[in-house]
């Protein structure tokens, strides 16, 4: 998770100054499968890539293909599953750490599935945290996560009874779920919250109610036309609202310091997550290359 911090802040400083191509996210949609693929380059690391997915109700498939800008050569096939979980984390991790207050030591999490250990992960990383409560509709694997957790980050990781209650603890809330309403209410907010939201990646889902945007005096996302196209968060309250798009930023233009991060203690900072292809060109680019130094990976003959 540290090396993973590190290259996705670098990719976020590279954007921002426009040394990185950063390509969104097309779905094909069929009636028992959806592909999905994404492309990024990084032309510092003379490296470029492409992630290609597939979604069915029983599973999930991922690959990274990785090539060199030069030679136009494959160098890297990688699954990307467990690789997408922590590229994503160490995206909510840059963003707490730009944009929570620097105080902040309590995390409110709903949601225990896939992406909510790389989130917790990576958020325990920045700030020094004094605890979390976590929420799951599922007690059983609620009971299962607070353990693990607790064991693995070293401070209590406990149950909450209720999305309000974890939303009310938290100075740092992280919503990873795959709800279709609203998990978080504006109303259970203080003051000074950051929001870390990585679910509900389509027009039509959300996790954010239409307050909980309204009090979030700074938006920043990952790509502003992604955003447009798959938050249903931002797409429908913002539409709720009367409000247009021109208050969202992009997290790397705070990143690399040309546009402002938090400006009070006071504001209620949020950072809507999609996922973007140039963090998977970012962290395939160091596993990539850990492993040519540790002579791991099977060597493949296809050209």
């Amino acid at each position: 998770m540290d090396r993973a911090l590190a290259c996705v802040e670098a990719s976020f400083v590279a954007q921002g100054n426009e040394r990185a191509v950063n390509r969104s996210r097309e779905r094909i949609l069929l009636p028992r499968v959806s592909l999905h693929y994404m492309a990024g380059a990084l032309p510092e690391l003379k490296q470029v890539g492409v992630k290609i997915y597939t979604v069915t109700r029983e599973d999930l498939r991922f690959l990274f293909l990785l090539f060199d800008t030069e030679s136009g050569r494959l160098l890297a096939l990688m699954q990307a599953d467990h690789l997408g979980r922590i590229r994503t984390g160490a995206a909510s991790g840059v963003a707490t750490k730009y944009l929570a207050r620097r105080q902040a030591s309590r995390v409110g999490l709903i949601g225990t599935g896939r992406q909510a250990r790389t989130q917790l992960e990576a958020v325990a990383r920045v700030r020094g945290l004094s605890g979390v409560k976590a929420f799951s509709r599922d007690e059983n694997r609620l009971k299962s996560f607070c353990g693990e957790m607790t064991a693995r980050l070293g401070f209590a990781v406990e149950p909450a009874s209720s999305a309000e209650e974890a939303t009310r603890f938290g100075e740092i809330v992280i919503t990873a779920t795959t709800a279709h309403q609203p998990v978080v209410r504006g109303e259970w907010l203080h003051p000074g919250t950051h929001i870390n939201a990585i679910g509900a990646n389509q027009a039509d889902r959300r996790e954010l109610d239409d307050e909980t945007v309204s009090r979030a005096e700074l938006i920043a996302v990952d790509s502003v036309e992604q955003s447009r196209k798959e938050s249903g968060d931002l797409i429908q309250a913002l539409a709720n609202l009367g409000r247009g798009w021109e208050g969202v930023v992009e997290l790397h233009s705070v990143v690399a310091g040309k546009q402002p991060g938090r400006s009070s203690k006071e504001q209620i900072t949020l950072f809507k997550s999609h996922g973007i292809a140039l963090w998977d060109v970012a962290v395939a680019s160091s596993v990539y290359q850990r492993a040519l130094e540790e002579g791991k990976g099977k060597v493949l003959d296809i050209d």
